[in-house]
């Protein structure tokens, strides 16, 4: 049947990424290849990583998986025109490329949730009220809407006001918490916040803390929240261990737990890059 190796926040570190590669084992003719999503943004070499994802997704077909993260869909927003470049934002390259469209396109396809059995990835978290079936259910239906950039654009521009009872402002909702979400409350509003989990506000826990989560029956791989870094318990793996912050990339093999780590090589990390973690 082949493993399922997951790749946690590539964020445009392809040299590491390529450090990290061999030491998979990767069988290409067996193996499953999942990403957490954030493939792009901060680093220096995000259309190396959406050319790599690409012809490695036409390649394993059903056998590779990639789930959209908020960088991923700043990149679509940017280029759609309806997201002003941000000061960390390294993606010219990508704009200027003569792929571009291909890769937008195939980007802009990509799931926002993938269930296998009892494990299921998402990029940032899911709320405490929603089931796995329910998790899913509403990723299949944003999906298609983000195919099109007619479509998308309620869901994406930060600049659109939408009002609650507007048809687009519960699946925006959703899509901003399968994205971006840390932490939340135990009635499940989220909370802004980015920093460890030991400095969240008051009353607000990380989203797999909250008492009666209503996807603790499944496995939940995600990435997104750098702060906290790679973390395994029971339900839960999460494998943002800051590599664009020049501390490592993670993968894990779902079979056997097994972890590979690869410290980050990159050198033209963004000029604000935070200090490496001491373990």
């Amino acid at each position: 049947m082949g493993a399922t190796y997951v790749i946690g926040d590539i964020h445009g570190c392809f040299d590491t990424l390529r450090a990290l590669w061999p030491r998979l084992g990767f069988d290409l003719d067996r193996d499953r290849l999942w990403l957490v999503g954030d493939l792009v943004n901060r680093g220096p070499r995000s259309l190396a990583v959406l050319r790599w994802a690409k012809e490695l997704d036409e390649r394993l077909g059903e056998r590779m998986r990639v789930v959209l993260g908020n960088h991923d869909l700043h990149l679509l927003a940017f280029a759609d025109g309806h997201a002003r470049k941000r000061k960390k934002d390294t993606l010219d390259e990508v704009m200027a490329a003569p792929d571009r469209d291909d890769l937008v396109s195939w980007l802009a396809s990509r799931q926002l949730v993938h269930r296998r059995g009892d494990v299921l990835l998402v990029h940032a978290g899911l709320l405490p009220h929603w089931t796995p079936g329910e998790a899913e259910r509403l990723a299949r239906e944003i999906e298609p809407c983000l195919r099109d950039p007619e479509s998308r654009r309620p869901l994406i521009d930060r600049s659109l006001e939408i009002p609650p009872g507007d048809r687009w402002y519960a699946p925006r909702q959703a899509l901003s918490a399968m994205a971006g979400l840390r932490t939340c409350t135990t009635e499940g509003e989220p909370c802004k916040f980015k920093g460890p989990p030991h400095l969240a506000p008051t009353g607000c826990l990380p989203w797999f803390q909250i008492p009666g989560r209503r996807s603790a029956g499944v496995t939940v791989v995600f990435g997104h929240w750098a702060a906290m870094g790679s973390r395994i318990e029971p339900g839960v793996i999460g494998l943002d261990s800051g590599c664009v912050w020049g501390n490592r990339l993670t993968a894990i093999r779902l079979e056997d737990g097994q972890m590979f780590e690869q410290e980050t090589v990159e050198t033209s990390l963004p000029a604000n890059t935070a200090p490496k973690k001491k373990d």
